[in-house]
């Protein structure tokens, strides 16, 4: 699996595997740090986050559990090298995502707000206990 900066070229793609309209991905790609893993030349997850304030926010994470996790590497050693935590937000139904945020080390912290009726998760990693 190979992990790369994304491209406007890629916003069909993201927002494919986002569910979301090409135009928000395009304005993603303009406005966050945005990672795409890719697997046989096909885009099988990617990853957005921006920094604020003492913490990294992972803003989207999409793709097989395999491919969030290592596209969490780049955020996760980004609060590393910055001495900030690492915070997301996870909708209810991403079994999946929520696989490999475990599995990299974030923990739980409680109910998130809703998005467009569903419930989330807040998960928090600090940087120091993250495995990767």
């Amino acid at each position: 699996m190979d992990i790369r900066d994304a491209i406007e070229d890629d916003a069909e793609r993201l927002a494919a595997l986002a569910d979301g309209p090409p135009d928000v991905m395009r304005n993603l790609v303009h406005d966050r740090t945005v990672r795409v893993a890719e697997e046989d030349d096909s885009i099988v997850g990617f990853v957005s986050f921006d920094a604020e304030r003492g913490t990294v926010h992972v803003t989207q994470l999409a793709g097989s559990s395999d491919a969030c996790e290592e596209l969490l590497t780049d955020p996760i050693e980004f609060a590393r090298r910055e001495h900030m935590t690492v915070e997301l937000l996870l909708p209810e139904d991403e079994s999946q995502v929520r696989t490999a945020v475990e599995a990299v080390g974030f923990t739980s912290t409680g109910n998130g707000p809703r998005f467009d009726g569903q419930e989330t998760t807040r998960y928090r990693l600090e940087p120091e206990r993250a495995e990767h």
